[in-house]
C-alpha cells in the first residue's frame, strides 16, 4: 500500500508547499483514493510534484465538514469528474470558528460541491464500500475531546451552538490482514475514535492517521498540556501505531512523543510513509 501525504501544515524535505489543511494518497491493490482535499488547489500541486496522477483517483473521502479538508474538492471535479466523493450529510452544516474576542469565522465547505453529479451522501454508522474500504461516523464522546474544541460551532435556527461533530467520519482500509484509520482532526478525540473502533470492529486497528486537534496560536495552559499527556498514556497502552499531523501541533506531538516513543510519527507535506 502506497499513502503519501499532498499536504498539511508544515514542509517537509520533499519541496511540497505547505498550508493550514490535509489531503492523503493512497493507493491499495483496488483503489486510488483521497483522503480530504486540503485547503484550496495546493494539493493538485503537490501531487504533480510527487508523481501522483489525480485522474486516476477513484474514491474520494471527506472526513468532516470544515474548508481546510473540503477546500480543493471544486479543484478536483475539473481535473477529475468520476471519481466517488463521499461526504456525510451533515458536513454541509454552517460551520463557524469563535476568536478570543468572540468574532465568528465560517470555516464551512463550499456549497457547490452538494451539486457535484459524482457526490455520494449517505447517513450511516457504517458504510461497506466494497471488501478493502469501509466508512464509520456516529463516534460517541464516552471520553474527553479536545479541549479547542470549544472555540467551534454550528448554525441551528439562527444561532451558533456547539459543534458535536457528528459529521465527522473515518475511513478503514483492510489490506494484506491489517486494518488503517484515516481521520481528519479527531474533533472527537482519538480517544473516542478508538473506542468507537472497538466497538464496531471488537479489536484495535494497525495503524491510525490522524491529526488530534490540540494545535493553539498563542500557547498552551496546563489544562491543555494535561490533556495531551493523557490522551498520549492512554494511547501508548494499545497496539496501535500512530502518524500524526495538521492540527496537532509540534509541542503537543514532542510531548506525546516523550511517552509514546516510536509508537507515533509526525508527517510533512510530500512525505510517503513506509510501514
Amino acid at each position: 500500500m502506497r499513502i503519501v501525504n499532498l499536504v498539511e501544515n508544515t514542509e517537509g524535505s520533499s519541496g511540497c508547499a505547505a498550508e493550514h489543511g490535509l489531503s492523503f494518497y493512497i493507493e491499495t491493490k483496488k483503489h486510488k483514493l483521497l483522503m480530504d482535499t486540503g485547503a484550496s488547489d495546493l494539493f493538485i500541486e503537490n501531487a504533480e510534484k510527487l508523481g501522483v496522477d489525480l485522474t486516476k483517483v477513484d474514491t474520494v473521502i471527506l472526513s468532516h465538514g470544515h474548508y481546510d479538508h473540503a477546500g480543493g474538492i471544486m479543484p478536483f471535479s475539473e481535473v477529475n469528474k468520476t471519481a466517488r466523493i463521499y461526504v456525510h450529510p451533515l458536513a454541509f452544516s454552517k460551520c463557524y470558528s469563535t476568536t478570543r474576542t468572540g468574532e465568528s469565522r465560517y470555516i464551512g465547505i463550499d456549497s457547490r460541491i452538494r451539486e457535484l453529479p459524482q457526490l455520494v451522501i449517505e447517513d450511516y454508522c457504517k458504510c461497506v464500500i466494497d471488501e478493502e474500504l469501509e466508512i464509520f461516523s456516529g463516534i460517541t464522546d464516552t471520553k474527553p475531546s479536545p479541549l479547542t474544541n470549544k472555540t467551534l460551532f454550528v448554525e441551528k435556527n439562527g444561532q451558533l451552538v456547539n459543534d458535536d461533530f457528528a459529521h465527522e467520519q473515518c475511513l478503514v482500509i483492510n489490506q494484506d490482514g491489517r486494518k488503517y484509520v484515516f481521520s481528519g482532526c479527531a474533533h472527537h478525540g482519538v480517544l473516542n475514535i478508538l473506542e468507537s473502533y472497538r466497538g464496531l470492529y471488537n479489536d484495535e486497528p494497525d495503524v491510525i492517521f490522524s491529526g488530534f486537534h490540540t494545535l493553539r496560536k498563542n500557547g498552551y495552559s496546563d489544562e491543555d498540556m494535561d490533556y495531551i499527556r493523557k490522551t498520549a498514556k492512554e494511547l501508548s497502552k494499545t497496539k496501535t501505531r500512530f502518524f500524526t499531523m495538521h492540527c496537532t501541533g509540534v509541542e503537543p506531538f514532542e510531548e506525546m512523543k516523550k511517552i509514546m516513543g516510536e509508537q507515533i510519527s509526525y508527517v510533512h507535506s510530500g512525505d510517503e510513509i513506509v510501514i
